[in-house]
């Protein structure tokens, strides 16, 4: 998958997929949503989270304090999701290929922008 395509192919995970590719119990799946490491929505009507959020069986690590960022913004979990998929002109991919490249910095620089 390229760093550009990441949004047109991203595939979404619902709860019982989270537990699986985690390898985690319901409850630890909750509480990583509860404490923003992961976010999700209620797209065709079930909750799931883009599959991009998690790298080697790990929510991506720098994921938590950019939805932190972006919800201190006034974004909702529709718009941080939206955010982070789309293609970001001012680093030429979206966001979440960043992040996933180790390039939290830059991404946050960004997200702190849209305030």
């Amino acid at each position: 998958m390229t760093d550009d395509t990441v949004s047109a192919s991203t595939g979404w995970l619902t709860i019982p997929d989270l537990v699986e590719a985690l390898g985690e119990p319901l409850g630890r799946v909750r509480r990583l949503l509860d404490e923003k490491h992961l976010v999700g929505s209620r797209r065709n009507g079930v909750f799931a989270v883009p599959d991009v959020f998690l790298l080697d069986g790990h929510p991506v690590t720098s994921l938590r304090g950019t939805i932190i960022v972006l919800q201190d913004a006034g974004f909702t979990d529709d718009e941080v999701i939206d955010w982070l998929l789309a293609h970001e002109e001012s680093i030429g991919q979206p966001p979440i290929a960043s992040l996933r490249q180790g390039r939290k910095s830059e991404v946050r620089r960004i997200a702190q922008t849209l305030a």
